[in-house]
């Protein structure tokens, strides 16, 4: 985990910028949920410190964070932020001070830190050093980060794909789904995306090689569109939104298709999730839904590396980024995602080295 930082006596302290948590939220969060204070850090370990010291570059900037707004009880993938404290995420650091012995000053790395200048992390594990530096580092937030792996591992390990497959994605100019798409159109699969706006549509249309897309917020009637896109039925859906998609969704898979459940963004904000009309479908059809989280697969990171970074090399897979400047710029960059601002990748830089 990334902690609160210190250090030995006669280190010069310098300023520590955070992005603080201030309490519990409900319904959709504000700018104001969150607050940019400074402290100071000495960048020094504190004295017998088996962690490691490391200034923050980029921050991430992820639907999920949303659920650990929320007061946590009992068993649950995620834990809460804790108020008054900074908020916690994915992100590349670089290290400046190591007493672990996989570590050393000057390493990069990439996983859970705070959202602070600098961090203390003394939990290694999920902890990536930075081995290729040939692409941009901010990659690591998102293609060659925690949501390159989702999507490789959602469509490829969870959905079983085939070549000539029909394949739905939703929130599809995401972090995950510009991914989902162009890995299975490298599959030979035909794909369907849906976003949010026009520049949406036309990224993933004109950019990501998407076959056919579609602006959700224009559809009256999502069962009708599905099957204006998909006459023959869905295959495979990559499941991000949840409610009245997965609804529509559901009356247009194909015996045997597969729902990886990845993320239900449009029930993250609300008091009383909607609930699902439809399932009985899935007996029906034979379809297996299945959700899963990224953490299950970080076994096959190598693997996925030696895929994923040829392409990108060669040009096979692009990546858009919507990168905000500056730390203090955090909290509406975080609270941007829940109602579509950001284009790509969400991504805050604090420092570029």
């Amino acid at each position: 985990m990334a902690s609160g930082v210190g250090g030995g006596s006669g280190e010069e302290a310098v300023r520590n910028k955070q992005v603080i948590f201030r309490d519990y939220v409900s319904g959709f969060p504000k700018e104001s949920d969150m607050e940019v204070t400074t402290t100071t850090v000495k960048l020094k370990l504190p004295e017998g410190s088996n962690g490691i010291l490391v200034k923050n570059l980029y921050l991430s900037c992820d639907p999920y964070m949303r659920i650990r707004m929320k007061r946590i009880e009992g068993p649950n993938v995620f834990s809460s932020f804790a108020p008054a404290s900074p908020l916690s995420g994915l992100g590349v650091a670089k290290v400046v001070d190591s007493g672990h012995p996989e570590f050393k000053a000057g390493d990069l790395i990439w996983g859970t830190t705070r959202w602070e200048e600098y961090s203390l992390i003394t939990e290694m594990e999920g902890l990536f050093k930075i081995q290729h530096t040939d692409v941009p580092l901010s990659y690591y937030t998102g293609i060659l980060g925690m949501p390159g792996l989702t999507a490789f591992a959602g469509f490829h390990e969870v959905c079983s794909p085939k070549k000539g497959e029909y394949v739905f994605i939703s929130a599809a100019a995401g972090a995950v789904g510009q991914l989902v798409g162009q890995f299975a159109k490298l599959m030979g699969c035909y794909v369907v995306g849906s976003a949010g706006s026009k520049e949406k549509v036309d990224l993933l249309k004109n950019k990501f090689g998407f076959d056919e897309a579609f602006n959700y917020k224009e559809e009256s009637d999502l069962n009708a569109a599905l099957k204006r896109y998909f006459p023959e039925g869905i295959d495979i859906y990559f499941e991000n939104v949840g409610g009245k998609t997965l609804d529509a969704v559901i009356l247009n898979m194909r015996a045997h298709g597969r729902i990886a459940v990845c993320g239900m963004i449009s029930q993250y904000n609300l008091e009383q999730p909607e609930g699902v009309q439809n399932l009985m479908l899935l007996v029906y059809k034979r379809i297996r839904m299945e959700g899963f989280v990224v953490f299950d697969y970080y076994n096959i990171y190598p693997k996925f590396l030696d895929v994923v970074l040829p392409y990108i090399r060669e040009g096979k897979i692009v990546y858009v980024e919507d990168i905000a400047e500056g730390l203090e710029s955090g909290p509406a960059a975080l609270v941007g995602l829940y109602s579509g601002r950001n284009v790509g990748k969400q991504v805050v830089a604090i420092a570029r080295d």
